[in-house]
């Protein structure tokens, strides 16, 4: 009688290597490098797990071009565009800076006293008559200021101003909201739980808040930030006062201009970790539990890797089931042993077997093909 096979399962989760290649093109280049080189005797059983931090890149890492569904939206600068979003599971992914993003509009045109969130809302609804009830939003890449205010008028919320006449705020025109009426909102909102993936912890106003960090970036100066400052201010005192809740002190409320504050304020949503959202969304811990390795990674793994990065989230789920977990990476900046020290269990660099930095970002698929091939060949010590 023959020897049965060893039977070794090793998930494969990198995120994406910015500017080089895409979370789920590495994870296939590693997967065909694995099977290559591994040996007999041994069953290997593969399971591609492409992650992301919960910004921008989320929805091509967890959904296929064929589980996309395309809707003609309002765009940042208030023209259309046609935007993407996708679904793992009974819950859509929706990625605001695919309707909202700063890239959509030219440098030279953008103006954050302008930019608008209503595409998200757009994408919102459509949703809702797909029947999804679970929504994740992720906050990465955005070019508003407006606090969500678009995306909510959208939806069926009206801002009056102190003529009582409404209109759709946006990042210059805060101040002039006197009223904030729900009783319009789409009632299917009632029914929804919206998970918003952000790894910023800026709220809402002041220094760190949306419009200081992150407003000149999106088009403004420094007449234009003091102006949308004021208005976010007096936005963040009518919505505490209309829902009894201090919505501008929560860490990550600032997050794509303050897109979650109506949905913290009036509906049932909650701030996630970018890398946290992700993972709990594709059943990141029932994929690992019974695994013997997970291999993971990124383009470059520092210290600030294992801190609410892609990395982190994998290491901390790893943990829980004792699965080693090995990065490949294209570089390693820093320390090494430093980094070794926090949970992972080896680190493999495009940088270690490539002729140069350009070659790495280039040739990044045979170069994790390779990492793969090479790791394979003592994969019967897992």
């Amino acid at each position: 009688m023959s020897k049965a096979n060893k039977k070794i399962k090793i998930v494969i989760a990198p995120d994406s290597f910015k500017g080089s290649i895409s979370a789920q093109d590495a994870a296939l280049a590693i997967e065909k490098g694995l099977r290559s080189s591994v040996k007999k005797g041994i069953e290997l059983i593969t399971v591609i797990s492409p992650i992301a931090d919960g910004g921008e890149g989320t929805l091509d890492a967890l959904t296929s071009e064929d589980q996309r569904i395309s809707v003609e939206v309002t765009s940042t600068n208030g023209k259309t565009v046609l935007a993407q979003y996708g679904a793992v599971g009974n819950t859509a992914i929706i990625e605001m800076a695919r309707a909202a993003g700063l890239t959509l509009t030219p440098e030279n045109e953008r103006d954050a006293s302008l930019a608008t969130t209503f595409g998200v809302g757009e994408l919102i609804l459509d949703a809702l008559d797909r029947g999804y009830r679970s929504i994740m939003l992720t906050v990465g890449g955005s070019g508003t200021n407006d606090g969500g205010c678009g995306m909510f008028s959208c939806l069926g919320a009206l801002f009056s101003d102190e003529d009582k006449k409404s209109f759709v705020p946006t990042g210059a025109t805060l101040d002039r909201i006197c009223d904030i009426d729900i009783s319009h909102l789409d009632k299917r909102l009632y029914g929804c739980e919206f998970i918003i993936a952000t790894d910023v912890k800026n709220v809402l106003c002041g220094s760190t808040g949306a419009t200081y960090v992150y407003g000149r970036q999106k088009g403004a100066d420094n007449e234009l930030l003091d102006k949308m400052e004021k208005g976010m201010i007096h936005y963040a005192s009518l919505l505490k006062e209309k829902c009894g809740k201090d919505i501008a002190s929560i860490e990550g409320c600032g997050a794509g201009g303050g897109l979650a504050s109506p949905l913290l304020a009036f509906l049932n949503a909650r701030i996630q970790s970018g890398i946290g959202a992700v993972l709990d969304t594709i059943g990141f811990d029932k994929l690992i539990s019974d695994a013997d390795a997970i291999i993971t990674g990124e383009g470059k793994i520092d210290a600030q890797s294992l801190y609410g990065k892609a990395i982190s989230g994998v290491t901390g789920a790893a943990k829980k089931y004792g699965v080693p977990v090995y990065c490949f990476v294209g570089c390693i900046g820093g320390d090494k042993k430093e980094l070794l020290t926090l949970g992972i269990s080896d680190i493999y660099a495009l940088s270690d077997i490539a002729p140069s930095p350009e070659h790495s970002m280039t040739h990044a698929d045979e170069l994790l093909e390779k990492l793969g091939k090479n790791f394979a060949e003592n994969i019967e010590n897992l």
